[in-house]
């Protein structure tokens, strides 16, 4: 009966174009406008690194107490002071400190511009923590890092301008006027957020950098720093900032079983109470040890403004499917004297609401093939319209497509069961009689 009921619906679209026309563009548009959002909205909120995001977590530590503008938060960053002694304790598996630094490539082709790269100065550690893939070599040791070697890694992106993709590791770079070893190239990676790089607003949704060198290293060539907050003014020498509580650093710690988070959150406690005892820290303790969700939702990455955009997006779907709700209810209406005639010629109600809702479903899937086009129209205007960054927002996976199949499939079923229930009702002979 299935088969029947299809031709039936197929035959019925057709007899009215302008009207089917209608309710698939009202369908699609509802689909297209909410899947468009819920795309851009999904990307922002996922998870980064699903395989460890319950692992790798961001210590916080208060040196300041309250009134400093973070509430009763502490700040998102620390001090240079407090990574040095968490470095030095090396109570987790991993563990990197991190902070952004620019550079300019001097390229050896003396007919090629110098131009300007976003880095990053971070620990050994970061690499096989972070599960950062590489397409050539392999990150510095951990004897370069104590020795702050003149070593890098580059991005894939920068390989490419540089060295035309080739394998570069051993090969030199210069960087503000220093040169550096190569000591490996990444593939392709770009975690959306970019989670490691969000405090104080610094690029969730940026590229990825372009240079990677030691953390000390960086400390030693004095290298400036993208972020800092102080509580007070700090002496201007270098010296001077690296003993103040200004917060300018990032930290990242892997730690695999409840255990090591458990033990880690002591050892903040105490490292915390002792500061406030020595006179150091003003107030008790005040620490954070947060995933990388508690992370990301922390430090607002998904805005209040994009969930509004979502709920908007959604009530245009909701008016969407009103409007097609109404149209299907006209349509079917309109074939009222067709129904009387089958009911009066024996078909039951459940023969006519079976009919009506495959003729619904009909125009679901049309409907729903019609929303992915208004998604991709949406996306695409998104990235010619937007930043750059949405690039990496605006696409379409497996799951979006599905999404989008299943929401107008049962989307318009739902909208369409009371056309469809009214039209079983249509009384044979009363209808008869009429006609």
């Amino acid at each position: 009966m299935f088969g029947y009921y299809l031709r039936l619906a197929v035959r019925s679209l057709r007899r009215a174009p302008i009207l089917t026309t209608l309710m698939i563009t009202a369908i699609g548009l509802g689909i297209g406008g909410s899947m468009t959002v819920l795309t851009v909205f999904r990307a922002m909120s996922g998870d980064p690194i699903p395989d460890k995001s319950s692992q790798l977590f961001v210590p916080q530590i208060d040196p300041w107490g309250h009134g400093h503008g973070f509430g009763n938060e502490p700040p998102d960053q620390l001090t240079y002071l407090d990574v040095e002694q968490l470095l030095r304790q090396h109570l987790a598996r991993r563990q990197s400190a991190m902070y952004g630094v620019g550079f300019s490539v001097i390229p050896r082709d003396a007919s090629q511009p110098a131009f300007d790269v976003d880095g990053r100065a971070v620990n050994a550690d970061f690499f096989p923590m972070f599960e950062v893939p590489f397409r050539y070599g392999a990150p510095w040791t951990a004897d370069d890092d104590r020795r702050g070697a003149d070593v890098v890694v580059i991005g894939q992106r920068l390989n490419d301008r540089l060295f035309q993709g080739a394998n570069s590791v051993g090969r030199s770079i210069d960087l503000d006027n220093h040169t550096y070893q190569i000591a490996g190239v990444l593939d392709d990676w770009q975690p959306v957020p970019r989670f490691y790089a969000v405090a104080f607003g610094a690029g969730a949704f940026e590229d990825t950098d372009d240079v990677f060198l030691p953390f000390t290293r960086a400390i030693d060539s004095h290298m400036a720093w993208q972020n800092i907050n102080c509580n007070k003014p700090p002496e201007s020498s270098w010296e001077g900032h690296m003993q103040s509580d200004c917060v300018w650093l990032g930290f990242w710690v892997e730690l695999p079983t409840e255990a090591d988070v458990q033990h880690y959150r002591s050892f903040l406690d105490h490292y915390a109470a002792d500061q406030h005892r020595s006179g150091r820290f003003q107030n008790p303790p005040n620490n954070r040890l947060r995933n990388v969700r508690e992370w990301l939702d922390a430090e607002h990455v998904v805005s209040n403004e994009a969930t509004i955009m979502m709920l908007v997006a959604f009530g245009l779907l909701v008016v969407c499917l009103i409007n097609a709700a109404a149209l299907i209810l006209a349509k079917f209406m309109g074939r009222a004297g067709e129904f009387g005639v089958r009911r009066a010629l024996g078909a039951s109600r459940r023969a006519i609401f079976s009919q009506c809702l495959v003729e619904t479903a009909v125009i679901g899937v049309v409907g729903s093939v019609a929303g992915l086009g208004f998604t991709l129209l949406g996306l695409v205007g998104l990235r010619a319209t937007l930043t750059t960054t949405i690039e990496k927002l605006a696409y379409l996976d497996v799951a979006d497509v599905l999404i989008a199949i299943v929401l107008a499939l049962a989307a318009t079923v739902v909208t369409g069961l009371y056309p469809t229930w009214r039209a079983a009702q249509v009384q044979p002979a009363w209808q008869l009689k009429t006609n």
